[in-house]
C-alpha cells in the first residue's frame, strides 16, 4: 500500500538528500575555492599590477579602463570563472553514473522527475548564492583596487544590472551544464561538449558572413547569456542584456526539458 504522505515528502527529503551529496562531495568544495581564487584572487591581482604601472600605460588604455571599468574587476574573472562552473555543472549528475551512485539513488526514490527536480534546484540555489556573492565581492574589491584611477559606482548607468547580472550568468550556466551532463551522461563526453560550445563554437560563429551570420552568433547561448554583465552593449547589438539572458535561459530550458525527458525514459 502506497503511503500517502510520500509524494508531498519526496520533495523535500530530495532536497535535504542531493544538499548533503553536493557539499559533502571534494569536488564541489575545490570547484568553489577555485571560483573564488579566480574572481577575487586572481582579479585582485590583476587589477593590482595595472594601476601599479598606470603612470606608464598607454593612455588609449587608461581611456578604455575609464569607460569600462567592469571589463578588469568583473567580466573578465567571470569569463575564466564559467569554465569552472560549466565543469562543476556537469559533474552533479554525471559523476552518479560514472560511479553508480545513480541506481542507489533511484532505488530509494523512484520517481526520477522528483530526483532531477532536486538537483536542479539544489545546485541553481548553489550557484545563484555563491555567484552573487562572489560578483558584489569582486565589485567591491576591485573597487577599491582601482579607486584612485578608475571611478565606479553601482549608480554608473548599467553598473548594478551587470553585477547582479554576473551572479544570474553563474546560475544559469550552471544550470545548463547540468543539463547536458543529464543528457550525455559521460563526464569527459560532457565536459568537452560544454567547453566546446562556450569556447571554440560560440566565437567561431563571429566568422560566418552576412546577417544571418550575425543573428546566429547573438543567439548562441553564452554570446547572449553573457550580455546581462556587460553595463553596455555594443553599438548595433541585436539584443538588450535581458533579451540576451532570456535567449540563453530559452536554451537551458530546451536542454533542461530533453534532459528531463531521457532522465525518465532511459535505463540508470
Amino acid at each position: 500500500m502506497t503511503d500517502p504522505v510520500l509524494p508531498r515528502a519526496a520533495l523535500p527529503g530530495m532536497l535535504r538528500s542531493e544538499w548533503t551529496k553536493l557539499r559533502t562531495v571534494r569536488s564541489t568544495v575545490w570547484s568553489l575555492v577555485a571560483m573564488a581564487a579566480i574572481a577575487l584572487g586572481l582579479m585582485s591581482l590583476i587589477a593590482w599590477a595595472v594601476i601599479r604601472q598606470w603612470d606608464t600605460a598607454d593612455p588609449s588604455g587608461q581611456e578604455y579602463l575609464r569607460t569600462h571599468p567592469l571589463d578588469l574587476i568583473l567580466s573578465r574573472p567571470v569569463f575564466i570563472a564559467q569554465l569552472v562552473v560549466a565543469v562543476l555543472g556537469v559533474m552533479v549528475i554525471s559523476a552518479e553514473y560514472t560511479t553508480g551512485m545513480i541506481r542507489s539513488t533511484l532505488q530509494a526514490q523512484p520517481r526520477r522527475l522528483t530526483v532531477l527536480s532536486a538537483k536542479i534546484l539544489v545546485f541553481a540555489g548553489l550557484m545563484l548564492a555563491v555567484g552573487e556573492l562572489l560578483s558584489f565581492g569582486a565589485y567591491f574589491l576591485g573597487k577599491a583596487i582601482i579607486s584612485a584611477h578608475v571611478p565606479v559606482s553601482l549608480s554608473d548607468p548599467g553598473v548594478t544590472r551587470a553585477v547582479i547580472g554576473a551572479g544570474l550568468f553563474t546560475a544559469m550556466l550552471g544550470l545548463f551544464s547540468l543539463a547536458l551532463g543529464a543528457i550525455i551522461r559521460h563526464t569527459a563526453g560532457a565536459i568537452t561538449t560544454v567547453l566546446g560550445l562556450i569556447l571554440i563554437v560560440s566565437q567561431l560563429t563571429s566568422l560566418l558572413p552576412g546577417t544571418w551570420g550575425a543573428r546566429v552568433h547573438a543567439w548562441m547561448p553564452t554570446n547572449a547569456g553573457s550580455l546581462i554583465f556587460e553595463p553596455t552593449v555594443p553599438r548595433g547589438s541585436l539584443l538588450t542584456p535581458w533579451e540576451g539572458y532570456a535567449v540563453f535561459s530559452g536554451w537551458t530550458a530546451i536542454l533542461l526539458i530533453s534532459a528531463a525527458y531521457l532522465f525518465k525514459s532511459r535505463d540508470a
